[in-house]
């Protein structure tokens, strides 16, 4: 008995090196660290918080600052009365630059598949560096604080931000095929996590001079990075003569299989491809789909919904870890924010060691319902550590496994997934927007929970919080629930198949 063409699999590693070149390479650094120093411009605001929160408040309630008189002229051009106010303002710019990210997700996705990825990526680095300039150091230089000018340009800096990730997921979507992208794109996805690390150091190694140097070596090296994308970036093979995936005649079936998406219906019969939401043109330059039509894609709306759930819990790790450890524990700031990196580095593994797995199984979404499982029971957990901080790295590190590893899947390997389906005849133009949809929709998430968690941890304690981080993560696994099930019935249709076969 003939083995159907979906069974006929090679393995996941072997179509990905038969096909990387140079090219490869250079692309995947190239958007690697784009993203990563638009995170590091984000880590940085975070880092220099207490030093803004000093500036903005007069002198003589600022123990760190000298006692300058007459107290008239030193005190009259700062923003808040107190320390606590000018604390709560800078919550307001998180909260404020979470939304307009959001917003312009949805927006840079649909501009991204109709515009040159490469062009609008250096566009949002070197005008997002621009305004971080201007929101750090040249209001500072020039002594101008005005709290709406503050949070005008937090909004355009959440705008041009969210023009990063869309493109670079649609460039990497457009060079690395399904053969290996789930390992690929998961090891790729410590991008975010190098850019934390990356706006830390930055701005520990200038802070002492004053904070507005900090937002200025960050601001310079995004600019330069984004002119280097601008002229070394190649968003597709064709801009180099190389055959597009699924244009490889010779490898047609490893293509079949390494195109079709993981969440895709494969029990529709290959012949069957009459319809399709972006049909083939003939001078091969199809038309973007559009938002709603990229809204109805199988899988596009079920995982925006999950990543607005699971976000919500990786970014309130994200903003609140450190915190919490101090709060908590009342271990130093400083040990709490080093401590606080084991769960970045769990979601690293995590992403890449998952995603290597579903690269096998050919299937992702059971291999998230299995993470996710795991990472009720690991919230649980960590919310009952003790006061130990070897035990709590351990468990911290396991929980980002579980908790950022899916994260990084859903964002970047099951994006591109949902953006190469057949509906779209193999076509990029569906990347960028797609990928803004879930990325938009998990920034939402991510937006209304700081709130949400910071209402919780007064009013009801730490433990109600991580309750409500365990039920989001129980949420994730409901929304894709027909997705596991589905794939689930594919795995053992096929091994049924493959059985036979033999």
């Amino acid at each position: 008995m003939a083995v159907p063409g979906s069974l006929r699999r090679q393995p996941a590693n072997r179509g990905l090196v038969s096909h990387c070149t140079h090219h490869h390479i250079v692309v995947f650094l190239l958007t690697f660290f784009s993203y990563s120093l638009l995170h590091a411009s984000r880590k940085t605001f975070s880092n220099v918080k207490v030093s803004i929160s000093s500036q903005w408040t007069p002198s003589c309630l600022n123990s760190t600052a000298p006692n300058l008189r007459p107290y008239e002229l030193w005190n009259s051009s700062h923003l808040f009365a107190n320390a606590e106010e000018a604390t709560l303002f800078l919550g307001t710019l998180d909260t404020i630059f979470l939304f307009s990210y959001a917003v312009g997700l949805f927006v840079s996705g649909i501009v991204g598949d109709r515009l040159n990825l490469r062009w609008v990526l250096s566009f949002g680095m070197c005008s997002s560096a621009l305004v971080v300039f201007s929101f750090g150091t040249l209001t500072e230089w020039l002594h101008f604080y005005n709290k709406w000018f503050y949070c005008c340009l937090w909004v355009v800096n959440g705008l041009l931000q969210s023009t990063g990730w869309p493109c670079v997921v649609a460039v990497m979507g457009n060079w690395f095929g399904k053969a290996g992208r789930g390992f690929v794109f998961g090891l790729w996805s410590a991008c975010a996590s190098v850019g934390n690390i990356l706006g830390a150091f930055l701005a520990s190694c200038v802070l002492k001079y004053g904070y507005e140097y900090a937002f200025l070596v960050t601001a310079s090296v995004q600019f330069a990075g984004g002119v280097i994308v601008f002229f070394g970036l190649l968003t597709s093979p064709k801009e180099v003569g190389l055959p597009e995936l699924g244009a490889d005649e010779d490898e047609a079936i490893v293509e079949e299989d390494a195109n079709r998406p993981l969440m895709g219906n494969d029990d529709v019969d290959d012949d069957d491809q009459n319809y399709s939401i972006q049909a083939s043109d003939s001078d091969n330059q199809p038309k973007a789909i559009g938002f709603f039509q990229a809204c109805c894609l199988p899988g596009v709306v079920l995982y925006s919904l999950a990543y607005a759930c699971l976000k919500l819990v990786n970014y309130s790790f994200f903003f609140w870890l450190p915190f919490y450890l101090s709060s908590h524990f009342g271990w130093k700031e400083a040990e709490a924010d080093q401590l606080s990196i084991w769960y970045d580095v769990g979601g690293i593994i995590g992403g890449t060691i998952q995603g290597l797995i579903s690269d096998v199984l050919q299937k992702r979404a059971p291999v998230l319902a299995v993470s996710l499982l795991f990472a009720v029971g690991s919230l649980f957990g960590y919310s009952r550590s003790p006061n130990s901080k070897p035990i709590n790295a351990v468990i911290m590190a396991i929980t980002g496994f579980f908790v950022g590893g899916p994260s990084n899947m859903i964002s970047s390997a099951i994006s591109a997934d949902l953006g190469r389906q057949d509906l779209v005849k193999g076509s990029s133009e569906a990347l960028a927007t797609v990928t803004g949809i879930v990325d938009g929709t998990g920034s939402i998430g991510a937006a209304v929970g700081q709130y949400l968690v910071s209402l919780i941890q007064e009013n009801l304690g730490w433990m109600w919080v991580f309750y409500f981080f365990i039920l989001m993560t129980s949420s994730t696994i409901l929304f894709i629930s027909p997705l596991i099930v589905r794939e689930i019935r594919l795995l053992l249709h096929e091994q049924r198949l493959r059985m036979l076969a033999e």
